[in-house]
Formats: C-alpha cells, structure tokens, sequence
C-alpha cells in the first residue's frame, strides 16, 4: 500500500507531522508492506530564489501579526516539535524559496533515497544555524549525506529545468486532490488527512486503508485456454 505525502521543507508543521506519522508507521502491524512517497508542495512558490528573509519579518508581513506574537508561535512550535523528539530553533531562523530542494528530492526519488534527503532539509532547515536558503553548496553538502552523488546534484542545481515538471506536476495534482495546504497525507488514493495530525489519529488511518486494501483476487477456471511463458494452449477435439 502506498502513502504519499505532500509538503514543504519551509513547513514547521510538515516537520512535526512526518514524526507523528512515523511514529504511527513504526507500530502499524504491516509496516513493511508500506510505501511512502514524498510530494512536492511549494507555500511561497512566487518567492524569487535571492528572496531570503528572517522567518519573524516573514510572519509579521504575511499574516499581520506582532513580532510578539509571531515569535510566541515559534516558542509554540518548538515545544510541539521537542515532544515528537526534534530539534527547533525558535529564533533566528530564515526563510526562502524552496524549489531547488523540491528538484533535487525527485533526483533522491529516483535513487531511491528520497526519505533520507528530506529528513536531512528538514533537520538544517529547522535545527541547524547554517541557512539552507541561496546556497547551493550547502544543498549539495545535504544530498551527499542522503546518498547522492555531488556532481549529479550540482548538476540539477544548475539546470533550472531539472526536475521542474515533475515538482509541478506534483502541484497540480494536490490542487486537483483538493490540498490546500501541507502537509497533506494520501493513503492508498483512498483517504486523505489534512495537518499534523497526532500520531493516534495516522494509526487510525493506517488501519481503515489497510483494511479497505485489497489484492486482485483472481477468478480463474482450471481448464480455461491461455497463453503463457512456454507458448498457447492448443484445443484438443
């Protein structure tokens, strides 16, 4: 069964979420018979690669709040984040356009080490005091660690092209999926949960679409002619 996430490396709520889930993930019953895909999902996708800010100035400007009240949302999220057992710096922190680390986690996708490399985004992003924003070595430095070879990532990293119609196809599709914003959980093409949502609940989920799963169940008559491997069955009178 397959689960698709949709979110954004610049989502602190994205961040929590993918622990809640896993946390669900690891005691589900049928773990190993799980697969999960990573989707990309852009909240600032007009914001020019150069376009790098404070996250305070940013919340401050986007949403009307005080500074007061933008870095108590910050303290907020990182008591939410440490109860799921992550780091988070509450201040400090920067904010950019995300569409390099959306092309480069397809090229993990392909080499099968997607999970490791948006990990690695979320922990620099969120844990650690070197930005991740307008610094392409930096971003080669994490794809490394995932797995990936650094020339081929520089190499997308070059390329604007790279990748570009896979991260929007992905975009399309959760506006056609009725997303709105991330992160956004896609179990079997079945259900849908919005948000990060506590671990209970995934479990819950998990459960439902496990349960509504189900293989090809095969009709089949012993002696009914087919073709096969060792050539067609011949009609005998």
């Amino acid at each position: 069964m397959r689960v698709e996430i949709w979110s954004d490396i610049a989502c602190p709520w994205c961040y929590v979420g993918k622990a809640r889930f896993e946390k669900a993930l690891d005691a589900f019953p049928h773990r190993d018979d799980i697969e999960v895909v990573h989707r990309s999902f852009e909240l600032d996708p007009g914001r020019a690669k150069t376009d790098i800010q404070p996250v305070i100035r940013m919340l401050t400007k986007k949403y009307g709040m005080s500074e007061a009240q933008a870095q108590a949302g910050e303290e907020n999220l990182g008591t939410q984040a440490a109860a799921e057992g992550l780091e988070y710096r509450t201040r400090d922190r920067d904010h950019g356009n995300t569409f390099d680390m959306h092309r480069l986690l397809h090229l993990a996708k392909e080499r099968g080490r997607q999970d490791e490399l948006i990990q690695l985004f979320y922990k620099a992003n969120f844990a650690e005091e070197r930005s991740v924003f307008g610094d392409d070595e930096r971003l080669v430095e994490l794809a490394v660690s995932a797995g990936l070879d650094a020339d081929e990532a520089r190499k997308v990293l070059a390329d604007p092209a790279a990748y570009a119609d896979e991260v929007r196809a992905d975009e399309r599709e959760a506006a056609e999926l009725g997303a709105n914003g991330v992160p956004f959980f896609v179990l079997d093409r079945k259900y849908g949960v919005s948000g990060a949502q506590p671990a209970e609940v995934f479990a819950q989920a998990l459960e439902q679409a496990w349960d509504s799963h189900s293989p090809l169940k095969l009709i089949q008559q012993d002696d009914a002619e087919a073709c096969g491997p060792d050539g067609c069955a011949v009609p005998q009178n």
